[in-house]
């Protein structure tokens, strides 16, 4: 763990020190109601893998599918609108025969690439973490 992280760990606790767990509580609802609206808009097994994707370009709904291999074409198609309603995602309908549908990142969705590179730190540290403690 690098000293930058170190000590943002050791602020976010800071505030606990000697107080009784409802106070605590009561100092980080507005943190804790934050989390769980993101959690809302970009939990489930699919949406940041989907973010990631379209962060790299435009792609059209079969290509997502096969960039993501066990994804369930319901569920792609219900993982795109939700992201779409929220205004992360473009879907981009061409007047062309048979038609073209294409799917992109709106720029709001690029405020995500914070989070998606932590996720993927995180995710990558993790694993060595657990290799580490298995061998």
């Amino acid at each position: 763990m690098n000293k930058e992280l170190k000590e943002k760990i050791a602020e976010f606790k800071s505030y606990r020190i000697d107080k009784p767990p409802l106070e605590i509580i009561e100092h980080y609802k507005k943190e804790l109601q934050a989390i769980q609206d993101t959690l809302e808009i970009v939990s489930g097994r699919w949406k940041m893998q989907i973010i990631s994707l379209l962060c790299n370009g435009e792609f059209r709904y079969s290509e997502l599918e096969k960039g993501l291999p066990k994804i369930t074409p319901r569920m792609l198609s219900k993982e795109l609108r939700d992201l779409e309603q929220n205004e992360l995602v473009i879907r981009k309908v061409y007047d062309t025969i048979p038609v073209k549908v294409t799917y992109k990142l709106a720029d709001y969705g690029y405020t995500l690439v914070p989070l998606i590179i932590e996720l993927t730190n995180w995710g990558m540290e993790h694993r060595k973490y657990i290799m580490k403690r298995k061998s």
